[in-house]
């Protein structure tokens, strides 16, 4: 661990040290500032400083992306909770059982879409007006023609 000239750990990290220590890239470190993932400050040199809590931070963002959370998932997530202290336990209960109900959703919606995908292979996608994947039960057809996708309504519904 790299000490100051008086023997300390400072309390503030470089971009660079951040993205040693964190594995991740310092482009990935400024995208994930912009989006409000993470901040820092400016010194004199306006150079950017992070806290040193910042690392377990950028952890939990590393293992919600390694689980398939999209990004502004986890941004609206971490956007209640202070930058200024690293995450709790209790924080991460919280945030992990948010997302543990999102992927219990996309595993339910991916099995179902392993189980029909079988039936495919002799529709072959030619058949518009039934297909268990893209319209089940015919329910897009009281909507009226053209390009209505299924998801889109239940993403609306889901938020």
């Amino acid at each position: 661990m790299k000490k100051d000239s008086e023997g300390r750990i400072p309390l503030e990290l470089t971009v660079g040290e951040v993205a040693q220590r964190s594995g991740l890239a310092v482009s990935t470190l400024h995208f994930y500032e912009t989006k409000g993932l993470i901040q820092s400050r400016r010194n004199r040199g306006n150079q950017r400083r992070y806290p040193r809590v910042v690392l377990r931070r950028v952890a939990v963002i590393k293992v919600a992306q390694k689980t398939g959370i999209p990004l502004a998932d986890i941004a609206e997530a971490l956007s209640v909770l202070p930058h200024d202290r690293p995450l709790t336990a209790k924080d991460w209960q919280r945030l992990s059982e948010t997302w543990k109900r999102q992927l219990d959703a996309r595993i339910a919606s991916l099995t179902a879409l392993r189980d029909h995908l079988t039936g495919c292979i002799g529709c072959g996608c030619l058949s518009m007006e039934d297909c268990p994947l893209r319209n089940p039960l015919d329910m897009l057809g009281e909507k009226g023609a053209g390009p209505i996708l299924l998801e889109a309504d239940e993403e609306v519904n889901v938020s």
